[in-house]
């Protein structure tokens, strides 16, 4: 009996991932009987996890604070992951483990559903792992200037790779001082940026879009909307990056829709009501 094709979401915690719904709802439309699960790996315990898995592995979608890890661990990077320094997606075949970064193509997406479709300056709330992958999707969609506020100064160095992989400046700056940006990004968890006051002005001149999704809408998102703004949430990057990421499991091209991508969407839609 051949073996079900097996893939899954690691991280820690990842009790609260919703990447299960979405897959599993993909490979149902496409009539896949693949296994999709959640599982705990904490720093330092990648490599050894992925070492010991068998060859009914397929790919694996990588969350915080696994994803420098992960950069490390491929032996191939897509152009998006060697931009940012970041893997959020491995495909495992023929031996080789493949790196992705689907984060970039997730939040074009997500702004592009909200009609946000040039940007040219960006304010960036967190200097994680998710600020490289907004950088590098700003300057997709042609900012030329980006001003980033860390919790952590020395977090800044890490995003000097996007800067110059993209001649995108990236300046430091406090929370609130979006000044001329025409998009403000959130990617910082916990309610960090809760009690972040920025002008009436800015929140009705700039988009916001807030990569924190649970709870939504967040304390930022509902100011931002009461101003009268427009809001992008991420959970429509999430829904984005894991179409990239199942397009990338079956094997089909990064720009290659999936065979009946439209009710595919539809069913991962679905899937985070």
């Amino acid at each position: 009996m051949t073996p079900r094709t097996r893939l899954g979401v690691l991280g820690r915690p990842i009790a609260h991932s919703r990447s299960p719904q979405l897959h599993l709802a993909a490979y149902r439309v496409l009539g896949l009987d693949w296994e999709y699960d959640r599982y705990d790996v904490g720093p330092g315990e990648l490599a050894g996890w992925v070492g010991g898995l068998g060859p009914d592995w397929r790919g694996l979608s990588i969350t915080m604070p696994l994803k420098s890890e992960a950069m490390a661990l491929a032996a191939w990077h897509s152009p998006a992951a060697e931009a940012t320094g970041s893997v959020n997606t491995l495909v495992l075949r023929d031996g080789t483990i493949r790196g992705h970064n689907t984060d970039v193509y997730g939040i074009v997406q997500a702004l592009w559903q909200q009609g946000v479709t040039e940007v040219r300056r960006v304010h960036v709330l967190g200097a994680g792992a998710t600020a490289t992958s907004v950088l590098a999707a700003a300057a997709q969609l042609g900012a030329t200037r980006a001003t980033v506020a860390a919790r952590r100064p020395e977090q800044l160095a890490d995003l000097a790779r996007v800067s110059s992989a993209f001649g995108l400046p990236v300046d430091p700056t406090s929370w609130a001082a979006a000044g001329d940006a025409d998009l403000v990004v959130n990617t910082v968890p916990g309610g960090v940026t809760a009690d972040v006051a920025f002008q009436p002005e800015v929140m009705r001149r700039a988009a916001l879009f807030d990569v924190v999704y649970d709870p939504w809408p967040s304390p930022l998102a509902t100011r931002w909307t009461d101003a009268g703004g427009t809001v992008a949430s991420g959970l429509d990057m999430l829904l984005w990056q894991a179409v990239l990421q199942v397009r990338l499991f079956l094997g089909v091209g990064d720009d290659d829709p999936l065979p009946d991508e439209e009710r595919v969407l539809a069913a991962m839609q679905d899937a985070l009501r």
